[in-house]
């Protein structure tokens, strides 16, 4: 028989969560499981139709706000738009990235590079900025930012990205230092290679990634976007109320090599 399947704690019960590039792969993945446990979800993209979309799936307790996280004024508006929707603000997740560029120091377009620390390391300074205020507000909470595997491990080609997740992991710790004295958590959680649309800029398709991929995991395969999903929900959860200004590695064992 196979076994039934464990029911999912509502761990995020009347807790509001800000999940930028929440409109696919990743981002929404955490906006649903953070639903499944109980939570309302403002989920923000610079795709504003697959954010409705996603939202409209999630029910009258999620939000769609269309960002760039670049743009300070977009920034300030997705997050009192939340504000003004649920009343607080208890988690963020900053998941939005760019499309990765390969390229060294000295043949990588500098656009490239200022785009993928833009989007990623600026951006979730900036959603930071004004997600703070609101979390302290409300008497604390949590916060994380999606980083990777490459901000331990380097690879190949990839410099702006290694770059831009390593700044994501020490911008977590930094903030968890400044922030914890208001009752805010800050971690980082690195994924390993995930079966997201993002790998079929590399990939003719998921099963060809998996199996290129895949064994450069511990785990012997590539993640699935619920997987990452779960280890956030975690992370935003009281069931890590002791945990902060860590980096949570959630990449089937890649970087223990």
């Amino acid at each position: 028989m196979t076994p039934a399947p464990k029911p999912v704690p509502a761990r995020l019960a009347g807790k509001v969560v800000l999940i930028t590039g929440a409109a696919s792969g990743i981002g929404a993945a955490i906006a649903r499981r953070c639903m499944s446990e109980g939570g309302k979800v403002a989920c923000v993209d610079q795709n504003a139709e697959a954010a409705a979309t996603l939202a409209v799936e999630l029910g009258p307790d999620a939000l769609s706000v269309q960002c760039d996280v670049r743009d300070i004024d977009a920034v300030r508006q997705a997050v009192d738009v939340t504000r003004e929707r649920f009343g607080r603000l208890d988690g963020l997740v900053h998941n939005a990235a760019a499309p990765s560029t390969d390229g060294t120091v000295t043949d990588l377009d500098p656009d490239k590079w200022r785009l993928e620390i833009d989007v990623s390391l600026t951006g979730a300074f900036l959603v930071s900025k004004f997600v703070v205020p609101l979390i302290a507000d409300g008497g604390g909470g949590s916060i994380v930012l999606i980083g990777s595997q490459f901000a331990r491990v380097a690879v190949g080609k990839a410099v702006a990205y290694c770059a831009a997740k390593a700044g994501l992991v020490h911008l977590a710790k930094a903030m968890a230092v400044d922030h914890a004295g208001q009752g805010i958590r800050v971690n980082s959680l690195s994924p390993g290679a995930v079966a997201t649309a993002r790998l079929l800029q590399r990939w003719p398709d998921l099963d060809a990634a998996d199996a290129g991929l895949g064994p450069a995991h511990l785990l012997g395969r590539i993640a699935q976007p619920d997987e990452i999903a779960a280890a956030a929900a975690f992370l935003l959860s009281a069931d890590a109320s002791f945990v902060t200004g860590t980096d949570l590695l959630v990449d089937g064992g890649y970087a223990a090599r």
